[in-house]
């Protein structure tokens, strides 16, 4: 096949996709400020997610005994975290099949081991707060992030029910004109239902969540981080030494 054809099918697969991102990131994205240093926040987010995801969504990059490292001790991670094993070393799979997933759901939930690497943690965030009551859907629930996602809002007891109000952006008591024939709208959540948590008890929560999430997709992050500082310090010292060998062989040369 000919370089020409690989970048027409390339471009087509582009176009194809392009409307489907521009869906999915209208709705503007609040910051998630994940802390991976924040060995709390990663408990928290931990214990958060094995009892609300690992029953559909499995982590099968990632091993029990992972969760040393953000400070837990093995019988810490015995009694309260692993629902879905035996043994400290297995992986975090869900006892989800993706047959029942697929007709259940439509499609099986994907694995979410490096979904923060590739969504992002401000979208895995947003996501995750703007679920909203839909009638009109099969789960009953659609979320403003991710259009007609399958998923349906797991968390609604915590955070309540709500549903999306659009309104025109007004002007002079006249609607604004979005410049191509249509009124330019406006978005909001209004609370049908209140939750078990404040929005703030919420919110925090869903931080925690994402923060665990974001380690998840690569716990070496910080050991890497912090073995980079060193390298880079060295080789500075190494450059200085050898200028100064340099300066010192060349000096009687002329």
């Amino acid at each position: 096949m000919s370089r020409m054809t690989w970048a027409g099918m390339i471009a087509c697969a582009l176009l194809v996709l392009a409307p489907v991102r521009a869906a999915e990131v209208s709705w503007p994205l609040d910051r998630a400020n994940n802390n991976l240093s924040d060995d709390a926040s990663l408990q928290a987010g931990a214990r958060t997610f094995v009892n609300y995801c690992l029953g559909c969504h499995g982590a099968a990059l990632v091993r029990y005994s992972a969760l040393r490292q953000i400070g837990l001790t093995d019988d810490q991670i015995r009694d309260n975290l692993m629902f879905t094993a035996e043994k400290i070393g297995e992986m975090m799979v869900t006892p989800m099949t993706a047959r029942d997933g697929k007709e259940w759901f439509g499609a099986p939930p994907p694995d979410l081991s490096v979904v923060a690497r590739s969504r992002g943690a401000d979208w895995l965030y947003t996501y995750m707060r703007t679920f909203y009551r839909d009638p009109t859907t099969a789960t009953g629930w659609n979320n403003a992030v991710f259009p007609n996602v399958a998923m349906p809002h797991v968390l609604w007891r915590l955070q309540g029910e709500r549903t999306l109000v659009r309104e025109p952006v007004m002007r002079d008591g006249k609607p604004v004109g979005d410049g191509h024939g249509g009124t330019l709208m406006t978005s909001r959540f209004e609370q049908i239902v209140p939750g078990t948590m404040t929005p703030l008890q919420y919110d925090q929560m869903i931080r925690d969540l994402v923060n665990f999430m974001v380690w998840m997709g690569e716990p070496t992050q910080l050991a890497r981080r912090r073995l980079g500082v060193w390298v880079l310090f060295g080789l500075t010292v190494l450059i200085f030494m050898t200028y100064f060998l340099y300066r010192s062989y060349w000096k009687d040369v002329h």
